[in-house]
């Protein structure tokens, strides 16, 4: 498993590739002066039963924005935060009670620009032992696990499409279960998956 660690610092470490929720849509045209936000989003692996696994959440489907989608915990950068990988930490101690110290930062990826106006990094982070889950109320349904293996294997991405603001919009999904993890998640999942294979 230390090997494993050390392959994550290392990939990490390199120059990545950019992701976007505009890769498979080249016909969008971006404007050159729009505003982007920061924020941060925390990729928590945790070692179980002799492998890693992926944290990820469902939102709840209450929730005026994405609601019922798969996601990191994460969020906007605060004024109090330091950077995002202080906003990626804190806002998953808000959304499912991960302390702090538990966190062993092992690098971020390169920022991923969102449709809805951020950029967004995402921070990798090896939780370092079990920790209670308290899902935030009325902002995450859900708390679950995914084989680390199976979201940084290429094999299992898919292209999918649908319409959205009256275009015809394509995105990355790497479905698990009865999980549906597609949209930003998964384009942020498929950038470490191809930063993994450099």
């Amino acid at each position: 498993m230390d090997n494993e660690i050390e392959t994550f610092r290392a990939a990490l470490a390199q120059t990545g590739v950019t992701s976007s929720d505009f890769d498979l849509n080249p016909d969008v045209v971006l404007s050159p002066d729009r505003t982007l936000r920061p924020a941060g989003v925390l990729a928590p692996i945790i070692q179980r039963n002799g492998r890693f696994e992926l944290i990820l959440t469902k939102r709840s489907s209450a929730l005026r924005h994405h609601p019922g989608q798969i996601a990191f915990p994460g969020g906007k950068q605060d004024e109090t935060d330091a950077d995002v990988v202080a906003a990626a930490l804190r806002e998953a101690k808000e959304e499912i009670g991960l302390p702090t110290d538990l966190v062993d930062v092992l690098g971020t990826l390169p920022a991923h620009e969102t449709v809805t106006g951020f950029t967004v990094t995402p921070v990798i982070g090896l939780i370092r032992e079990e920790f209670d889950i308290i899902p935030e109320p009325g902002e995450v349904e859900e708390v679950f696990t995914v084989p680390l293996t199976h979201v940084l294997d290429a094999r299992n991405y898919l292209v999918h499409s649908r319409r959205w603001r009256k275009q015809q919009r394509h995105y990355f999904v790497v479905p698990y279960g009865p999980y549906y993890i597609w949209g930003a998640t998964a384009r942020m999942l498929r950038a470490w998956t191809e930063q993994m294979a450099q």
